[in-house]
């Protein structure tokens, strides 16, 4: 079976969509995607503690060999298990706890590692590898239970080349959203139905706390705000900066997605990232409680935080490594840096009101 790619399309940065609210029904584990790393050449019959399986998210990707020089070092066989999305992830998880999908898993992320943690789903484990200093600083609690992997801030995107034609002068803040002068500028994904548009709820929430957060998004509703279900029907159907042919300038997207916006022949993006916008989303590894090899699940974790696959994150999942110590991208250093100051949401309090934050931003934008 051919290695699963991302789901991130046309080289810009985007979450596909996720389950919510109510886990799923326990049958759907039986319909997961399995998929074995090519390189190896070992077959069914290797043993227990010579296969490792990954559970991941279908945006998972590393470019070719990385996979394949990990397994002739460890001298494991690494599966690849994809429930889904990043939500769908966490869900399975939960089901499957007693007898999980596989040893390690990555794509957790701090929407949703509060869960992960208190279900019990995760074996503590502390990495030794050269970036798990650097990945200290995101830890989502105390327990050891999750390393931090990879970085990327959510943040409204603007067409620049739109505003120049026009002669008006962009947003730069999301106060500015709800000024007349911005009707019919902006559009978002459903915060219900997809990772980028529950970023951008949880950074309205950030900003303006529990109190103004829901009289905000009645500001956009009432704004002309358009909401759709994708990242790719938001940046390429209706992003003016997208496609060429939306009508609307401003745009749910991610600080990274501006580099990949340089014209052919150009030397500066079409776009850019409203910094001030931004919500900081955090990929997370770990071992899985009651793995078959929980070493090999180890190893697994390890091999995510080395440099090679840190310096690979950039140009294969498009996220920012959490290593300080690989050199970004050329392009990446001058036209996608992360916030000085994304809004924060604590996991707990995430844990805590996720279900009930969305349904009422449903009552609001799309009830």
């Amino acid at each position: 079976m051919p290695r699963i790619t991302s789901a991130r399309q046309n080289g810009r940065a985007h979450r596909s969509t996720f389950a919510t609210g109510v886990a799923l029904a326990a049958g759907t584990a039986l319909a997961l995607t399995a998929c074995s790393a090519i390189g190896s050449g070992d077959d069914a019959s290797s043993s227990p503690d010579q296969t490792v399986t990954l559970v991941t998210h279908d945006s998972f990707a590393l470019s070719d060999g990385l996979i394949e020089a990990f397994e002739a070092e460890s001298g494991l066989t690494v599966e690849i298990v994809t429930p889904g999305d990043g939500g769908s992830l966490v869900n399975q998880l939960v089901l499957t706890k007693d007898a999980p999908l596989g040893d390690a898993v990555f794509g957790i992320d701090n929407s949703f590692a509060s869960r992960a943690i208190d279900e019990g789903v995760l074996a503590p484990y502390t990495s030794q590898a050269p970036a798990a200093a650097d990945a200290a600083q995101y830890a989502p609690d105390d327990s050891g239970s999750l390393t931090a992997v990879d970085v990327g801030d959510v943040c409204l995107n603007i067409d620049d080349t739109w505003f120049a034609e026009h002669g008006q002068q962009p947003p730069a803040t999301l106060e500015d959203l709800t000024k007349p002068e911005y009707k019919d500028q902006l559009v978002v994904t459903n915060a219900a139905t997809s990772s980028p548009g529950l970023a951008f709820l949880l950074a309205t929430i950030g900003a303006f706390g529990e109190d103004g957060w829901q009289g905000y998004w009645s500001q956009l509703q009432a704004n002309g705000l358009k909401v759709v279900e994708s990242w790719s029907d938001a940046y390429d159907v209706d992003f003016s900066g997208g496609s060429g042919q939306g009508q609307r300038p401003i745009v749910l997207s991610y600080a990274s997605s501006p580099p990949f916006t340089v014209p052919e022949g150009g030397s500066e993006p079409t776009t850019s990232a409203l910094l001030d916008t931004c919500f900081r989303q955090v990929e997370y590894a770990g071992v899985l409680a009651n793995a078959q090899n929980p070493e090999g699940a180890q190893q697994l974790v390890d091999f995510l935080l080395s440099d090679e696959v840190q310096a690979d994150i950039p140009g294969s999942m498009y996220m920012y490594p959490v290593s300080g110590s690989v050199e970004l991208p050329a392009e990446w250093a001058q036209w996608a840096p992360l916030s000085d100051a994304p809004f924060q949401v604590a996991p707990a309090d995430i844990e805590q009101h996720r279900d009930e934050w969305i349904r009422a931003w449903t009552d609001i934008v799309t009830g």
